[in-house]
């Protein structure tokens, strides 16, 4: 079985959870047999051929132009990094399209697919909303007309058997290549707009979820909790609904820690953005601070609150006890994990939340929020509602107090996390996959 893939990102190309969970997902997919090509927005029209698991991290390059391809095979580069440079994968992929070429989509369907028409079908409807609600002019909607334009060369040319899409960024990529292969479609929803924003959001992005899910034959769901939400949000069939939850695949964990700060250390790390929560933790700090001053907590991650952090907790006069390490990539995460006592994920709304289970895996004694779907698989943490100030106050008070209880806790999440590995995860995918192949 081959799957053809769209993805926002894979390592080294890290922006969030979305790599690292593709990453596992891909790495064990490899070892059950089941081979991948992977589109990410590159700069080039090149994929990835995934065909064994080393190949998830050795990044096997392939060009559609064949010229291209032999160019590469002579090169050499010095890092995964310069490799990545080569063919333009970046944080922030370049655009090199214009929205006008929107309207080439019109070979895909019939012409009066663009006219009026008061009785169209689903298929049809679709297709038109694309059209529109992807005609904005912010730098990400283009980089989504990027890639669903390229979704159109890669299923002409590139066998597979099933296409699966991550998140509304490569729905339209993966609406497009059903439509030209006539592959089954599966789109996987790692966060919904309604989690992003913590509220209604941005009406296009909604649209793009819904149709990616209505037009897909399967749609993947990485928890209970965001299953519940697109079914009575979104109105989608819950026959075609499966719950997928993420895992975390423990390798060369340090035994000892390396302690970045004498007094009890608390962490939050993900992107400063409001889905996040991340003046709830500041709050936390504030008022631990007062009980506990030599206590020290961190903020890690980048996002459009992180200038407003700043400034509540400068007015709190949190100073120096309250650090912000800005963004981290893998290895500085690692390292930031190794060195802290308490991992907060106070989210409003949080689909999955993988970050919980990477602290875990370090021994770092986890409190998450209820309203994630992490709090469904894990049993050794503290679960509290986001918006409970009192209540987290009262965890972390205690496990200052007590480090033995929050040392205990670290180890038993750690044990359990040992346990939670994508293989299982891959196994259950391939038998979603398998509904609609065989």
């Amino acid at each position: 079985m081959k799957i053809l893939m769209f993805s926002w990102e894979f390592p080294p190309m890290i922006a969030g959870g979305l790599a690292m969970a593709c990453y596992g997902m891909v790495k064990s997919l490899l070892k059950l047999g089941i081979a991948v090509d992977l589109v990410l927005p590159t700069k080039e029209m090149m994929y990835f051929a995934f065909r064994k698991p080393e190949d998830a991290d050795t990044l096997p390059v392939v060009f559609l132009d064949p010229v291209k391809q032999k160019e590469f095979r002579t090169l050499q580069f010095q890092t995964i990094h310069n490799k990545m440079e080569y063919f333009g994968m970046s944080y922030s992929p370049e655009t090199y399209t214009s929205a006008a070429e929107l309207q080439t989509w019109s070979h895909i369907v019939d012409n009066t697919l663009f006219e009026p028409s008061e009785l169209v079908s689903l298929e049809e409807q679709i297709f038109r909303n694309l059209t529109y609600y992807l005609s904005g002019e912010e730098d990400i909607f283009k980089k989504v007309q990027e890639m669903a334009i390229r979704a159109n060369k890669f299923a002409e040319v590139l066998e597979y058997d099933l296409i699966h899409a991550h998140d509304w960024l490569t729905y339209p990529a993966g609406i497009i290549a059903k439509k030209i292969s006539g592959k089954p479609l599966l789109t996987h929803m790692h966060a919904t707009e309604f989690d992003r924003a913590g509220g209604y959001g941005d009406a296009r992005i909604h649209n793009i979820e819904y149709d990616g899910m209505a037009y897909a034959d399967t749609a993947i769901c990485v928890s209970k909790y965001t299953a519940n939400m697109v079914i009575s949000r979104y109105r989608v069939d819950s026959g075609k609904v499966r719950v997928l939850h993420n895992a975390y695949d423990v390798e060369n964990i340090p035994t000892t820690k390396q302690r970045l700060f004498s007094g009890t250390t608390i962490l939050f790390l993900g992107r400063i953005t409001l889905q996040k929560g991340p003046d709830y933790f500041v709050e936390l700090a504030s008022r631990i601070l007062k009980e506990h001053p030599h206590a020290r907590f961190v903020m890690a991650g980048s996002g459009d609150m992180a200038r407003k952090m700043l400034h509540k907790s400068a007015s709190l006069k949190l100073r120096h006890r309250f650090v912000f390490a800005g963004f981290l990539n893998r290895k500085q995460v690692e390292e930031m994990l190794n060195s802290v006592d308490i991992y907060v994920m106070p989210s409003v709304s949080e689909p999955f939340g993988i970050a919980p289970l990477e602290a875990m895996a370090y021994g770092v004694t986890a409190v998450m929020s209820k309203q994630s779907g992490v709090s469904e698989v894990v049993h050794n943490a503290y679960k509290v509602d986001f918006w409970d100030i009192d209540e987290q106050v009262r965890i972390i008070d205690y496990l200052i107090k007590h480090p033995d209880k929050c040392a205990e806790m670290g180890l038993a999440g750690k044990d359990e996390v040992l346990r939670i590995g994508w293989d299982e995860v891959a196994e259950k995918l391939r038998a979603y996959y398998e509904e609609l192949y065989i």
